[in-house]
């Protein structure tokens, strides 16, 4: 999972993705105020911050650094540009394929007796 948090002076704005399902969800101030499935290299979400202002999020892989990138605009100026390496990523996939691991034996154990 990746998060993406931004303050705002009154709003507190979060986007989850999960780089191994493809959910991408957005909150302000807790409540979820978009989700989708994504499996693509980039997306976009557009929701609105307690006072009515648009706020946009994109989200994509930089193909030369394998960052990924989410850019927050606010009345479509942009704000900031956060990037979190692909060590998020490769942690996330190992863990994944533990648990897959883990699930397996598991099966295979069950199967035996």
């Amino acid at each position: 999972m990746i998060c993406f948090k931004h303050d705002f002076n009154q709003d507190l704005v979060e986007l989850k993705a999960s780089d191994w399902c493809g959910l991408e969800q957005v909150f302000v101030n807790g409540k979820r105020v978009s989700r989708k499935l994504n499996f693509g290299p980039k997306s976009e979400h557009q929701v609105q911050l307690r006072n009515g202002i648009p706020c946009k999020f994109q989200l994509f892989i930089d193909p030369n650094s394998e960052q990924m990138i989410c850019r927050i605009y606010k009345q479509n100026r942009l704000i900031t540009s956060i990037k979190q390496g692909n060590a998020n990523l490769l942690q996330s996939r190992q863990w994944l394929y533990g648990v897959v691991c883990l699930s397996a034996l598991a099966s295979l154990g069950l199967l035996i007796i």
